[in-house]
């Protein structure tokens, strides 16, 4: 093969690499836009997508089902997780085993939401939401603590600023 048979193999292949990527601009171009106009309008979210903030959950009794065994802090790979757990009080249980979690902390500056905290929780004390509206204004705020995270997280909009760019 001569140069000049080559040089014009190379033209030929180079002119179709660029009309194929023309092609797919041109595609592009017409295609009509899927915009969301989050916070005005919140899209539906998956019912098993649970992606947003954690929870720590209670029986039915209203006793904590963490039993402080720090599991979930070993799993995560952020470190994100700190749990101190305490011997629990037998005439006042907090939890229904041995043990409770005195102190439980979650560093959402860290978290990267594997999920293989739950995963570990051998009591399922811990589950995540799909809350996942968490913008946080300070690092001290980041840092939600075992009574913010009892707590059920709000509903999706009526987080304090979702409205301010309406």
């Amino acid at each position: 093969m001569t140069d000049e048979q080559r040089r014009e193999r190379n033209f030929l292949a180079d002119t179709g690499a660029v009309l194929k990527g023309m092609a797919t601009v041109f595609k592009q171009t017409f295609r009509p836009d899927d915009t969301e106009e989050y916070p005005k309008v919140i899209a539906e979210i998956p019912e098993r997508a649970h992606t947003g903030r954690h929870r720590l959950n209670r029986h039915d009794n209203g006793l904590e089902k963490c039993i402080g065994c720090e599991l979930c802090a070993f799993a995560c790979p952020a470190d994100a997780i700190w749990v101190e757990g305490e011997d629990n009080d037998p005439e006042h249980p907090t939890s229904p085993g041995e043990r409770y979690a005195k102190d439980y902390q979650i560093n959402y500056l860290r978290c990267i939401m594997c999920g293989l905290c739950v995963e570990a929780c051998p009591t399922r004390a811990l589950t995540l939401t799909s809350y996942f509206e968490m913008a946080y204004t300070s690092r001290e705020d980041a840092i939600l603590t075992k009574e913010q995270l009892l707590e059920p997280p709000p509903e999706l909009g009526t987080t304090p600023g979702a409205k301010e760019g309406l």
